[in-house]
């Protein structure tokens, strides 16, 4: 498989679940202009321009970030539980991240936004972290006692959240610091040049 992702784009959340799912696979860079880091045009293999995308080994172009850590986790049997309520928490928290907290972070990505627009995208992310704050429990990640796909999501989001000053609750900060020490993690920002 090949992964196709922008170094600390939500694409890293695939990139975190690949090395932990100890499938097969290699990372090809995107660049802001969309070229790959072996040459080609991203656009070429993604029409829809963003990324990731995951090409599989018969060709096939999985994209979606919430697509491509389903395909990993099932593939694997490793990053979401096979059933029971664990299962279903982790998709709904995913789900959540890639709607409500990746969608309002587009207005401070894009430098033609204006301040009353971002003002609001900040806030906006606020209080729908502090939503996902309350199902932190008293264990390491997000759902349960093992890394799942939505602690890959939510460290991105977290890692993003830093980099425009978003306020998160105290908890997030610790939580953070902590995946940045896990192997698949430290891994991943290793090998987008982040570390």
């Amino acid at each position: 498989m090949k992964l196709y992702g922008a170094n600390g784009g939500c694409s890293q959340a695939s990139h975190i679940a690949l090395i932990e799912s100890g499938l097969p696979y290699t990372f090809v860079s995107v660049a802001r202009d969309k070229k790959t880091s072996d040459g080609r045009d991203f656009n070429s293999i993604n029409p829809k321009g963003y990324t990731p995308a995951l090409e599989l080994e018969d060709g096939t172009i999985l994209t979606e970030s919430l697509a491509i850590l389903m395909y990993i986790a099932e593939h694997s049997g490793k990053l979401l539980a096979k059933e029971g309520q664990a299962r279903w928490r982790t998709l709904e928290s995913t789900e959540f991240m890639t709607t409500e907290l990746h969608a309002n972070f587009r207005p401070l990505f894009f430098a033609d936004s204006g301040e009353d627009e971002r003002n609001k995208a900040k806030e906006m992310l606020a209080r729908r972290f502090a939503t996902l704050e309350s199902q932190l429990g008293e264990n390491q990640y997000l759902i349960g006692k093992n890394l799942t796909i939505a602690d890959a999501y939510l460290f991105v989001m977290l890692s993003w959240a830093r980099m425009m000053d978003i306020a998160v609750p105290q908890r997030f900060g610790t939580y953070a610091a902590n995946l940045r020490n896990v192997p698949s993690v430290a891994a991943a920002l290793s090998a987008e040049g982040l570390a």
